[in-house]
């Protein structure tokens, strides 16, 4: 069995993964690429293998970064199905054709400027009809269920936690008389958060090809984000500003309207402030969110058995049309916009932000991973000028962030789920991360658990046999660090990680038995222990 790493390999967007044998040929996800210009570029290239070879696609999620190219795999050649779960299915109904009509618009623009110059125009990646002559190949799989979708090839979906729908998968391929198991982690979630459940333990796999984004990072805050989302839009407000926040939309345009519903119960939203969803997608994914109540936590089935949806607002608008949008830019404020994209770079929320980003008395709350290269990650990291629709803006407005909206489990929960795995993989694949995150990541995995660890670059393949991955012939062995490195990573890693798991203890214990000022004085003492740290 080889596996060849076509996307999320050194960067977190365009995950695609091939996995082949002598019988079968088939891919897991086929994503988008996103962030700076050399990477959006490998969206308008061939890919590198023919894509009617492939006789399916197992698909982790809704996200674009994993599914945004299969439109044009099946544009191109392929011909089978995509298996994914079935919340996914119905998000991909949306997503597809929209991602279709964004870059047919994005290159009408960028058209018309070629045109003028005479320049070759460009053609869209897909289309949005296009992008619906593929629906018919979803295919739904339910969660742990068992499928065998080819010779020798089983698969279950498992839930990952991160999105509605989103699956881990576990693949079963036997080759030769041996069988390995093979886990692709997809992008798992954050335990503990809103409406998903969590992310589902796998005790067993011969080989993890497992996600990295927060591989070097900790979040911070997450028992507090309903508060510092108060505090943010009681800022602004007061100013007399508007509060813009880029958005995905699915799950982190969700987790929004949640918190926004309990400060609302809670009588900690003004209810004359006007609070606009601009994105048709995020519309759709949200009607979707609204009634697949299947899929919910415990905490979020409560709050519907008490009578209150938590994704339905009073003040709550949805802005259909592009007039409607248009007119959202004459606001001054007291008005909240969700606009898609999540990272800034298409959609309607570039618009909000050119009218938005000059003006000091407005926000602009950044909830989700910012890639690199994109225009939410140069505005988040300070940037004070930025080019919009050909316009350059000075940056004036508040840039705020808010990590505990992260979809993604952070470097503790990665380890934890890991952890889980019993016997050990016999070696761990770090994909979807960047280049700094992902070797900090690799040895805490080596260094604590003693696995084998591969960062695979853009187009590298593995053999993969029951034994152990063959490289030019060479089984892969766990080594060990350098002792100066392995200090480094104890002192400066592990004592934040034990740090920040101390702090969530102590919030679970608050909301169990203790009262807010003992509470209160017990994270204020912990605070400063860690700042002599």
């Amino acid at each position: 069995m080889i596996i060849t790493f076509l996307g999320a390999t050194k960067t977190v967007t365009g995950s695609f993964f091939v996995i082949e044998t002598g019988n079968v040929r088939f891919a897991v996800d086929c994503g988008m690429f996103q962030g700076s210009k050399q990477l959006k570029e490998k969206n308008y290239s061939d890919f590198p293998i023919e894509p009617g070879s492939l006789q399916f696609v197992i698909l982790t999620h809704a996200h674009i970064d994993h599914s945004g190219l299969i439109p044009k795999l099946c544009k191109e050649g392929f011909k089978g199905p995509i298996y994914t779960s079935p919340a996914t299915a119905e998000l991909c109904g949306i997503m597809f054709p929209d991602a279709g009509h964004i870059q047919e618009t994005e290159v009408e623009m960028k058209n018309r400027k070629l045109s003028r110059a005479g320049k070759t125009l460009l053609e869209p990646i897909y289309t949005a009809e296009e992008a619906l002559e593929c629906l018919p190949q979803l295919q739904p799989l339910n969660y742990d269920e068992i499928r065998r979708v080819a010779p020798g090839v089983e698969v279950r979906l498992r839930d990952a936690g991160h999105i509605l729908g989103s699956s881990i998968v576990e693949l079963w391929v036997q080759e030769n008389g041996q069988r390995a198991k093979v886990v692709f982690s997809g992008d798992l979630g954050q335990g503990g958060q809103p409406i998903v459940k969590d992310p589902t333990v796998v005790e067993g796999a011969d080989y993890v090809i497992m996600e990295s984004t927060y591989g070097n990072r900790l979040h911070k805050g997450t028992a507090t984000r309903v508060e510092q989302l108060k505090k943010i839009i009681d800022d602004t407000m007061r100013r007399g500003g508007n509060l813009i926040i880029p958005s995905f939309a699915v799950e982190r345009t969700q987790d929004i309207l949640y918190d926004l519903s309990i400060l609302q119960a809670n009588g900690d939203l003004d209810p004359s402030i006007e609070i606009f969803i601009d994105s048709p997608l995020a519309i759709a994914e949200t009607e979707i969110f609204q009634k697949s109540i299947d899929y919910y936590d415990q905490e979020t089935m409560e709050i519907l058995s008490s009578g209150r949806h938590p994704l339905k607002l009073p003040n709550l608008k949805f802005s259909r049309t592009r007039e409607d949008s248009v007119e959202l830019n004459n606001r001054l404020g007291n008005t909240i916009i969700i606009s898609a994209s999540g990272m800034a770079d298409a959609g309607r929320i570039k618009y909000h932000l050119k009218y938005n980003l000059w003006r000091p008395e407005s926000t602009v709350l950044f909830v989700g991973y910012q890639a690199m290269g994109t225009l939410g990650r140069r505005i988040l990291d300070g940037e004070k000028m930025v080019t919009i629709h050909g316009d350059q803006l000075v940056v004036k407005a508040d840039i705020q962030s808010i990590e505990a909206y992260s979809a993604h489990a952070d470097q503790v929960g990665l380890l934890n789920w890991l952890k889980h795995f019993k016997p050990k993989p016999k070696t761990v694949f770090l994909v979807h991360g960047e280049e700094k995150a992902q070797p900090v990541l690799a040895d805490l995995i080596q260094t604590e658990m003693n696995i084998p660890v591969l960062i695979p670059g853009w187009l590298d393949a593995f053999e993969l046999t029951p034994q152990g991955v063959l490289v030019e012939g060479t089984m892969v062995q766990a080594h060990e660090l350098p002792e100066h490195r392995a200090v480094e990573v104890n002192k400066a890693l592990v004592a934040e990680r034990k740090y920040l798991e101390l702090r969530t203890r102590l919030n679970n214990l608050f909301q169990e038995k203790c009262d807010r000022a003992l509470y209160d004085e017990l994270i204020e003492s912990l605070d400063k222990i860690a700042g002599n740290m």
